[in-house]
């Protein structure tokens, strides 16, 4: 005979619907960041295609890039709206963030011409760990010896992806580094703009200068794509990475980063599955190794920040 569940005869107390809705909307959020990391995932494997198999300059690749993304964000607001987007309290700061924000776009897609998508993930995965040990001198936001630890585990992590010795460092790793360093002070920026300007601001302000600067370079070394499905895959540049970041932007705005921010590493699986699927590659030992490392120390990072707060 089954056991009674509840012998006294109480009714479990309803879960109230706050609750319920706070849940609902942090699961929202969390699928909305994996859909995020997998639109951009998507985007560098076609920028690596365009690239490598179809020969498209990379000047070509990075400016057709931001102008999709451009038009993308017009289609959604609105020719009206494009006003109310360019309205911000730190033009400079902006800039220079957006020139932050094209230096990555082209280092990254620079080395994707030579190194494997599961490599130049890893190296992006170090970004956040920079940002937490520039966030003291930067931005006043200190962390404690724990989180210190976390860091330099991380760094470790690295190392253990690039295995030192058994090739030599090539110039796609440092411009990979060149464009983590670049990222992550981006992001820096971007934790600084957010009490000041609206993150659509921010965000047109990334890709509108990103097009402009990379017009002319663009128009120098152009080709014309040979067939239709070329146009798609440039097509998909700016498809990919507006509905990336929109889908990004909605994802932090359900929930708080510390909840959503772990599932940032999923990235590593999209890469991974891309590469194999597209390219043929398969990661080795010594990148899974070293990406599980620095994604355990960007876990803990969040983690503390959870619990203890940014400071400790």
């Amino acid at each position: 005979m089954p056991q009674d569940d509840n012998p006294r005869g109480m009714t479990a107390a309803p879960v109230p619907l706050s609750s319920r809705a706070e849940r609902a909307s942090t699961v929202t959020a969390i699928v909305l960041l994996i859909l995020a990391v997998t639109l951009f995932s998507a985007l560098d494997t076609v920028a690596k295609y365009l690239a490598t198999r179809l020969h498209i300059p990379l000047t070509e690749i990075v400016w057709l890039r931001f102008v999709g993304q451009t038009l993308y964000m017009v289609a959604i607001f609105g020719i009206i709206g494009v006003p109310a987007l360019l309205r911000t309290q730190r033009l400079g700061l902006q800039t220079i963030r957006s020139i932050l924000m094209v230096m990555t776009t082209v280092c990254n897609f620079f080395a994707l011409q030579t190194l494997r998508l599961d490599q130049t993930i890893t190296i992006v995965f170090l970004a956040p760990l920079v940002v937490a040990a520039l966030a003291g001198p930067m931005l006043g936001e200190w962390i404690g010896w724990r989180r210190g630890v976390a860091v330099a585990v991380g760094f470790c992590g690295v190392l253990v992806a690039l295995h030192p010795g058994s090739t030599p460092i090539s110039l796609a790793v440092i411009v990979s580094f060149s464009g983590m360093l670049a990222y992550a002070f981006f992001m820096l920026l971007t934790r600084h703009l957010s009490s000041i300007d609206t993150p659509y601001v921010t965000l047109f302000y990334s890709m509108m200068v990103g097009t402009i600067f990379g017009t002319p370079f663009a128009l120098r070394d152009w080709v014309w794509p040979a067939d239709g499905f070329t146009w798609l895959l440039l097509a998909m540049l700016g498809a990919f990475g507006g509905a990336g970041h929109m889908l990004f932007i909605y994802a932090y705005k359900r929930a708080p980063a510390s909840t959503v921010s772990p599932f940032l590493y999923v990235q590593l699986l999209t890469m991974v599955s891309c590469g194999w699927m597209v390219f043929g590659d398969a990661p080795d030992f010594w990148t899974l190794t070293g990406a599980s490392i620095i994604i355990a120390s960007g876990v803990y990072l969040v983690h503390r920040e959870r619990l203890v707060g940014w400071r400790r």
